[in-house]
C-alpha cells in the first residue's frame, strides 16, 4: 500500500511539472557563449567598436591569427610586419626580398594576367599604364592618377620585394589586397607585372633601333 501511494504521488509530481506552457523563459548560464551563439563574421569585417560590444557581452572575437602561427599556403620568404605610421624601416627592408616564382608557364601566367586584371587593372589599366576604368583619363569616378606601372622609371624599377610589401599592406593611395590575393598570387601578379615590363621595354628597344638617323641614313649599328 505504501509503495502504491509513493507511485502515485511521484507520477502526480510529474504531470504538474510537465504542464507549464513548454517555454523555457530564462536560458541559464552558458558556460562558452561564442561557441553557444556563433557569429558569422566575415574576416576583418568587425570593427573596433562591434569586437569592445561583444566583450561587454562575454565575447571574445578576435579576427587576428595567433601570433607565430602561418596560415595554410602562405609563402614563407615575406615575414616583414608593416610599419607603424611615420616609419619605414620594413617598407626599405623589403627591397632585399626576391621573388620566390622565378618563372611562370604559360598557364600559370594566364591566371596571373586574371588576377591582375580583376584586382590591380581596374585602377592601373590593362596596359598597366595608370588609365584604368576608374581613372579613364580624369573623366572616372577616381580622381587621383594611379601609378604607371608599365612606364614610370620608379615603379619599372621597384623590387620585387617592395612591390609585395605594397600589395600586401598597401601604400599612399592604394590598399592592401591581402584579403582579396595570397601570397603566391600576389608574387604571381609581380611576376606578369614584370612580364608586361620587359615586353614593354623590348618594344621600345625596336623602335629606337629602327628610327632613321639625321641625314636619312638607316643606324647600321642597330641589331636585326
Amino acid at each position: 500500500m505504501r509503495k502504491t501511494v509513493t507511485i502515485i504521488l511521484i507520477a502526480a509530481g510529474g504531470v504538474l511539472i510537465s504542464c507549464g506552457d513548454g517555454v523555457k523563459r530564462e536560458p541559464g548560464r552558458t558556460y562558452m557563449p561564442d561557441m553557444a551563439y556563433s557569429r558569422a563574421y566575415e574576416t576583418y569585417s568587425v570593427s573596433e567598436e562591434q569586437k569592445n560590444q561583444m566583450e561587454k557581452e562575454g565575447i571574445h572575437f578576435s579576427n587576428v591569427p595567433v601570433a607565430g602561427t602561418i596560415k595554410r599556403g602562405v609563402d614563407y620568404s615575406f615575414r616583414l610586419p608593416k610599419d607603424v605610421t611615420g616609419d619605414s624601416t620594413h617598407y626599405i627592408a623589403s627591397k632585399q626580398i626576391k621573388n620566390p616564382i622565378a618563372s611562370l608557364d604559360s598557364t600559370a601566367m594566364k591566371d596571373a594576367k586574371r588576377l591582375y586584371l580583376i584586382n590591380c587593372g581596374i585602377c592601373h589599366g590593362t596596359a598597366l599604364d595608370g588609365n584604368g576604368p576608374l581613372f579613364k583619363g580624369g573623366e572616372g569616378p577616381y580622381a587621383p592618377k594611379p601609378a604607371n606601372l608599365g612606364g614610370e622609371a620608379r615603379y619599372v624599377g621597384m623590387p620585387d620585394g617592395q612591390m609585395f610589401y605594397s600589395i600586401t599592406y598597401g601604400k599612399n593611395m592604394m590598399g592592401s589586397y591581402a584579403s582579396q590575393l595570397n601570397s603566391t598570387q600576389r608574387w604571381m601578379v609581380i611576376s606578369y607585372i614584370r612580364s608586361k615590363q620587359a615586353q614593354s621595354k623590348a618594344a621600345a628597344t625596336a623602335t629606337t633601333a629602327a628610327a632613321p638617323v639625321p641625314g636619312g641614313k638607316v643606324d647600321s649599328t642597330a641589331k636585326k
